[in-house]
């Protein structure tokens, strides 16, 4: 498995992206977005989880055809349970660093061939959750990668490839609040997608230029969002 980063085989219409999280003070990007400027714990429980691209190859803008992988969690897991997410887990002493973690993982999650994923960056630790624990996203193009599914549908039950122009499109953005808390969220066939991923997804956007004008609506309660929703979450609610 190989966990070399690769920029420079990045497709011109993911080279600005990759330029950017691979800069230092990539995580104030996404602490910003998510409401808070904590910084990432030093605690051991380290983790990493893939953000991979697919669409065509030698496009100079965003093609039709980008997508992003995506995962819903099952919603009897005990951590993060019902939410969507992107596949990652912890960083094992075998994994080489985060990059390894982030393609084991997502092999072990979705059935994603490492071999067909050329990873363009990883982003600087980002503190997630009220534990504050530190994880390193990992940007990554895949031109061809092959079925993905619910390879552990113990982690996951829904692995899909969402087509970049669902997350662009105003009509499905909003903000979810709760307790004083604010954030941005995304509606997915049913779903609702927020916290960390979505924090992700809207930095991912807004820095690569591909984000269209949308209305900042009031924030809807996070709880009753999820209560609409087919995430199945509910816990610490």
């Amino acid at each position: 498995m190989g966990v070399q980063l690769n920029p420079d085989h990045s497709p011109q219409w993911l080279r600005g992206l990759t330029d950017v999280l691979g800069r230092p003070g990539s995580a104030k990007l996404v602490h910003k977005m998510q409401g808070h400027m904590r910084f990432a714990s030093r605690k051991p429980k380290h983790a990493a989880v893939l953000m991979c691209f697919t669409g065509t190859a030698d496009a100079l803008t965003l093609p039709e055809d980008a997508q992003l992988l995506i995962t819903h969690r099952t919603p009897t897991l005990r951590n993060h349970s019902g939410q969507m997410a992107f596949p990652g887990g912890r960083v094992d002493p075998g994994d080489t660093g985060p990059v390894g973690a982030a393609l084991r993982e997502a092999q072990e999650e979705t059935g994603l061939d490492p071999a067909g994923v050329t990873p363009l960056a990883v982003v600087e630790s980002i503190a997630v959750g009220p534990s504050g624990n530190p994880v390193n996203p990992v940007l990554a193009y895949a031109p061809e990668p092959g079925p993905v599914w619910s390879a552990s549908p113990v982690e996951n039950d829904d692995v899909f490839f969402v087509p970049l122009s669902h997350f662009i499109n105003p009509d499905n953005r909003f903000r979810v609040s709760r307790l004083g808390w604010s954030g941005p969220a995304f509606e997915l066939d049913g779903y609702v997608v927020w916290g960390f991923t979505a924090s992700l997804i809207s930095v991912m956007i807004r820095e690569a230029g591909w984000e269209e004008p949308w209305e900042h609506k009031d924030a809807v309660d996070l709880r009753q969002a999820l209560g609409r929703s087919r995430n199945g979450e509910g816990h610490g609610f």
